[in-house]
């Protein structure tokens, strides 16, 4: 599979993120911390961006210091926002402390009240899709109404002027109102979408069966998807068709975090498919750039460049075996 271009609408959200600082450090330790962009929809949108795409987001942010800072940091890293917008009232952005440690890592999330959640079906019908080349959609964004409703209404818009529709399934319970809820709306998402990517335990939650994951996969490419990635974390990942599957491994790195593989894996991905990269070497892209993120301090500011990229991939004899 190809995309025409390199031009990505992406609908999700933008945030803050405050890391312990030094590296290491508890977070109940701490006393300083360090700022930077968060939410996975932005951050995908700044992997596409440092790898030389375009990328706009549609979404709300709270109209207040926190907001106004997530827009800053849109606009540092060249993120299109004409479609963001900022809600009053008691709405609040969303904002993650997260360790850069592996052993007894911890990430506390506050989505109470979430802004991106005020997005609505007016927000997503003043945006011209023919001028974009895919539309990207993290699962987050079905969480609640109103953002749900307009979500839908943006593949159908999407649809229309011809757009793939790419869809990251990002599950993160807290944000839903029961675990049944989700699935069926995953589900339902799935079942209109031409790339769907996950991991095990997202594929295997929206099957209902979490030993079901890979064939939930499988049936969502049977049903008409033209792609579906199965990460399986160090086991790497199983690429299904419609003519058949790939198994690709990881590339080894000194992880510093377990955060940010999942956001700079589909931005390298899909940067891959804008470049013409046959589907192994797009995949295999992703896993590098998600490699390359868990070993730096950040999600946003640790999305590679398109030459610290391709210096990586060039250093690399082969991924380890999946």
């Amino acid at each position: 599979m190809q995309l025409k271009g390199n031009r990505f609408l992406i609908i999700g959200r933008a945030g803050m993120d405050f890391y312990p600082d030094p590296p290491g450090t508890r977070t109940e330790d701490a006393t300083h911390f360090f700022a930077c962009l968060g939410g996975s929809s932005a951050n995908i949108g700044v992997a596409i961006v440092k790898l030389g795409g375009h990328a706009d987001l549609v979404t709300c942010v709270s109209d207040d210091a926190i907001g106004r800072f997530a827009l800053n940091e849109l606009d540092r890293y060249g993120i299109g926002r004409a479609h963001v917008r900022s809600v009053g009232g008691e709405a609040r952005n969303s904002l993650a402390v997260v360790e850069t440690r592996i052993e007894d890592h911890q990430s506390v999330i506050y989505r109470n009240g979430a802004a991106d959640f005020e997005m609505t079906t007016a927000d997503v019908e003043a945006v011209d899709y023919t001028q974009y080349d895919a539309l990207i959609t993290t699962g987050t964004v079905l969480a609640a109404e109103p953002s749900r409703s307009a979500a839908f209404r943006a593949f159908e818009l999407a649809r229309a002027a011809g757009l793939p529709l790419i869809f990251d399934i990002d599950y993160r319970p807290y944000s839903w109102p029961s675990a049944d809820v989700a699935a069926d709306v995953y589900s339902r998402a799935g079942a209109l979408c031409d790339v769907i990517v996950g991991n095990d335990v997202e594929f295997g939650f929206m099957a209902g069966d979490y030993d079901r994951g890979l064939a939930k996969a499988r049936d969502l490419v049977a049903q008409g998807a033209r792609l579906a990635v199965y990460k399986m974390g160090e086991k790497g990942a199983v690429t299904i068709t419609p003519t058949g599957e790939i198994t690709t491994g990881i590339y080894q790195t000194a992880a510093l975090k377990p955060t940010g593989a999942g956001d700079s894996f589909m931005g390298g991905l899909v940067s891959g498919l804008s470049a013409g990269l046959p589907l192994r070497d797009a995949v295999l892209q992703g896993s590098a750039a998600a490699a390359m993120v868990v070993s730096r301090v950040g999600c946003a500011p640790a999305m590679p460049t398109r030459a610290e990229l391709d210096d990586f991939l060039r250093a690399q004899t082969a991924p380890l075996p999946a």
